[in-house]
């Protein structure tokens, strides 16, 4: 596949903060500025690194609109707008959608733990609800304890606007067989950095990131390199920034990814709970990485 629906690196979005806990829909317009310039072809707004459990519906939909705005046809942007209700995700989807947004990320529905049936319907529905938008599945067990299974994937890959997943279950194997049931349209995106180069080795075509917050030419240019065929150019990109890949989830995203944007002068306020500020031993360890990687 030589071009792409999202492109090659998307980047999940933190959401900022005022110091009282109000969303800062400005910051936010200037921190997806930034980040289209460091080579983000795309922004997941309101996902997991956005703190989206926490955001109301209201606060989602601005977000998305100033996002819009800041990305002014440079970059697509995605709605996050799942959620383990149907009819909720529908209603947020269908919203979004009459925003003109590029696409919108489904994840798995968490906590009710439904079936590969249930699943299968759940996104049918959202999809069959929202014809003109153009989907990505979400998969990521971690965090709803439910695994959507290839073959549910490649069910639902034949629905036509259903174009894309966000692949986190860490599982190679369960990437290459989508890759092997699914048609060259259906784009498959690797959910977690530092598995970008391995998943695109079996036929991913980029990386819903958060790493790019920070490091979004390195992420480019990895791509960009095992693409043209210069393998050690990627493989040596990949080594270099996988201290980076680590320490980003040395605990629970968004918190250390949003700390070192804060430890880079953004002034993105805290954590809305039940998170709370990564803990001064983390702090340390991320901020050594960072010097190391010249990004302090």
């Amino acid at each position: 596949m030589t071009s792409t629906r999202f492109g090659r690196v998307i980047t999940a979005m933190v959401t900022p903060f005022t110091e009282e806990g109000q969303v800062d829909y400005a910051m936010a317009e200037k921190l997806a500025a930034h980040l289209i310039n460091q080579g983000s072809d795309a922004l997941v707004v309101c996902g997991t690194t956005g703190e989206s459990p926490t955001l109301s519906w209201d606060e989602e939909y601005e977000l998305f609109r100033a996002v819009q705005s800041a990305a002014a046809g440079r970059a697509k942007v995605i709605a996050g707008t799942g959620s383990n209700s149907t009819s909720e995700a529908i209603a947020a989807t269908q919203k979004a959608a009459k925003l003109g947004l590029d696409g919108s990320l489904q994840v798995v529905p968490y906590y009710n733990k439904p079936p590969q049936e249930g699943l299968y319907q759940h996104f049918k529905a959202i999809a069959e609800a929202c014809p003109d938008l153009p989907l990505m599945l979400y998969n990521v067990p971690g965090r709803t304890s439910c695994n959507l299974l290839p073959e549910t994937v490649i069910r639902l890959a034949a629905i036509s606007n259903i174009v894309a997943i966000k692949e986190a279950s860490g599982n190679l194997d369960q990437a290459a067989q989508i890759r092997c049931g699914v048609d060259d349209h259906f784009e498959i995106y690797s959910g977690d950095d530092s598995l970008t180069l391995p998943l695109m080795s079996v036929g991913a075509q980029g990386v819903v990131s958060v790493a790019s917050h920070l490091v979004g030419p390195q992420m480019q240019a990895m791509i960009q390199a095992f693409l043209a065929g210069r393998t050690q150019e990627a493989i040596d990109l990949h080594l270099k920034l996988f201290p980076l890949f680590r320490v980003l989830f040395c605990d629970t995203n968004p918190l250390p990814v949003k700390t070192a944007l804060i430890l880079q002068g953004w002034r993105l306020g805290s954590f809305r709970p039940p998170l709370s500020p990564l803990n001064p031993a983390l702090t340390k360890q991320l901020t050594q990485v960072l010097k190391d990687l010249a990004l302090l």
